[in-house]
């Protein structure tokens, strides 16, 4: 397995840790770090240093024989790149090759390529045994746009940890914890949010807290929060680990994440699991595990107005954030790890021999929908 390190702060490292935690005993997977950490604190050179040392492993691993799958987690961008040339060397050495699209912005990256590097890239995924897509409107986009087929591209969902007991959320008596996990930044929609909130009424602002954790523009967040005369309604909790994620998620009563793109995120699908009632938006995979007033709330991205609403509703209404998050929590349980992971140790043995003829049939289908990007 080759990808992000497994500290990556961000979904793919959570996904990729998942995998490997619930592996069964009859597949040994060993993962190899292409990239390591944020980009914006370490030199072109020291990530260089990073992917050829991985390459450097692959070969030799490669070459002793020691291979029989390859499993490329990737995005776009530089990620798609450390992909191809990493599935060109699997190719050299007629190995299957597993591909999973974990990118959110993929598209948009993928039409702004010249049309030569697009044909070249499309080429290189065709050559999967299998692409994994996130969602059902992912692999159409998949099939449509880099003319895969059908059968080449299998939906599997992010999977899960599900909590064996979520915590008794009637709680008339104390403030709504509000929380948002991810990227702080404007594709998250974090500044939608901040504005969204500050048009909540005071009555209800005086109710409830919103903690926004993670890392990114934390100091434009900052000051948007002030100037906004929020700060005493705001926590920033910063980056967190996984045990802190599931305090945090334990102790709130509300999920935010009113992206612009998205894949199909973690975050979510944890808030979920944690049976929160969620508010997000219809992008990417999303609309496929959130119906609007059954599983959670839509609202369009960059909709302050709408976004605001959607907020004052489930600060006011405990039986409505009830509701929504038992259905939610209900949602996600076809996601759980342990049936993940049957279905992509099926894949893997699937893909040995398989190369010319594609007909896997997921344990997980039929766990989302067939509903698409809006």
């Amino acid at each position: 397995m080759l990808g992000p390190s497994l500290e990556e702060k961000g979904g793919m490292g959570s996904v990729e840790s998942l995998i490997l935690d619930s592996s069964p005993v009859e597949l040994q997977i060993q993962h190899l770090t292409t990239w390591d950490g944020e980009p914006s604190r370490q030199s072109s050179l020291h990530r260089l240093k990073v992917f050829t040392w991985a390459l450097i492993i692959f070969l030799g691993k490669l070459l002793q024989r020691q291979v029989d799958v390859i499993h490329i987690h990737f995005s776009e961008r530089g990620s798609a790149l450390r992909m191809s040339i990493l599935t060109l060397i699997a190719m050299a050495f007629r190995k299957p090759v597993i591909t999973h699209a974990h990118g959110c912005e993929f598209h948009t990256f993928h039409d702004e390529l010249p049309q030569g590097m697009k044909q070249v890239l499309n080429w290189i995924l065709q050559r999967c045994t299998y692409l994994i897509a996130l969602s059902e409107s992912w692999k159409d986009f998949y099939i449509n746009n880099c003319d895969l087929t059908a059968e080449q591209v299998v939906v599997l969902p992010n999977p899960v940890e599900i909590p064996e007991n979520v915590p008794e959320r009637s709680n008339s008596h104390k403030k709504i914890n509000i929380v948002f996990l991810g990227r702080i930044g404007k594709r998250k929609g974090v500044f939608d949010l901040l504005e969204a909130y500050a048009k909540v009424a005071p009555e209800q602002r005086k109710k409830s807290e919103l903690i926004l954790a993670g890392i990114g523009q934390v100091e434009q967040a900052n000051h948007l929060a002030e100037r906004l005369y929020l700060k005493e309604h705001v926590a920033f909790a910063g980056w967190v680990d996984s045990a802190k994620r599931s305090e945090l998620l334990s102790q709130a009563d509300v999920f935010l994440l009113p992206s612009y793109n998205e894949g199909l995120p973690m975050a979510l699908l944890e808030a979920m699991s944690w049976g929160l009632p969620v508010i997000t938006t219809p992008v990417g995979g999303i609309p496929e595990v959130i119906t609007h007033n059954e599983t959670g709330l839509l609202v369009n991205p960059g909709d302050v107005q709408q976004l605001a609403e959607a907020l004052q509703s489930l600060i006011e209404n405990e039986s409505l954030r009830l509701e929504l998050g038992s259905a939610a929590r209900q949602r996600v349980a076809p996601l759980d790890v342990k049936i993940y992971s049957r279905s992509l140790s099926e894949l893997y043995f699937s893909s040995l021999g398989t190369n010319q003829t594609r007909n896997f049939e997921p344990t997980l289908t039929g766990a989302v929908t067939n509903s698409r990007c809006q």
